[in-house]
């Protein structure tokens, strides 16, 4: 189906990608075992450096969600006023949402390049750093898509990153690289999908 600038979404899997937004509220409707193991097995195929596969997934329920959402409103305190609401904010979206994945990386490609690489050890271990982000980015970023792709919402939280020593230290994660806090349920309402800019703004060719 084309879209209004005229290009083509030619398979299901590119028309997820388009259809991707980001939902803060979430309906009470529960998301099911199974459609749960489903994004978290995509997240799981996702590229990662040297196949490391440095992450870890952390799904809250319950009470474990809630204490997320009273760990996270009592830090918004300690902020000024524009990051406080946001992570206010964020906190609404955790507690109205059935289940939240916590996304962590755990260093274990940072410790070992380190010692690997006969580089300086700070250049090594922001090299090591960068690459466990970018692999666990694109976990993050498939299991949006297999989200969206089964009719389900997310959204990633990345304001979260503010107390990322508080979250990591409450997910049982302290040595790890705090990624994301993904809410995800079934939207409580349709949204318009957001205008992305034109290719001709975002591309260069060399």
């Amino acid at each position: 189906m084309a879209d209004s600038a005229g290009y083509l979404w030619k398979n299901d899997t590119l028309c997820s990608i388009r259809d991707r937004r980001s939902v803060r509220m979430f309906s009470d409707d529960a998301v099911s075992d199974e459609d749960l193991k489903t994004i978290l097995h995509a997240a799981n195929q996702a590229p990662s450096a040297h196949n490391q596969q440095s992450w870890r997934f952390i799904v809250l329920r319950g009470e474990r969600k809630g204490e997320l959402v009273s760990l996270v409103t009592s830090k918004a305190a300690n902020f000024p006023k524009p990051s406080s609401v946001l992570l206010r904010m964020a906190s609404r979206s955790i507690a109205g949402a059935p289940v939240v994945i916590a996304v962590a990386n755990s260093g274990e490609l940072i410790t070992r390049g380190t010692e690997l690489f006969k580089v300086d050890k700070s250049i090594a271990h922001d090299f090591f750093r960068i690459m466990e982000i970018q692999s666990s980015a694109a976990a993050v970023q498939n299991l949006l898509i297999a989200a969206t792709s089964l009719g389900l919402a997310t959204v990633w939280l990345g304001v979260l990153v503010l107390i990322k020593k508080d979250i990591l230290k409450f997910l049982g994660e302290p040595e790890g690289e705090f990624m994301a806090i993904v809410p995800v349920g079934y939207a409580s309402k349709t949204s318009i999908r957001p205008k992305k800019r034109p290719l001709d703004v975002a591309v260069k060719y060399l």
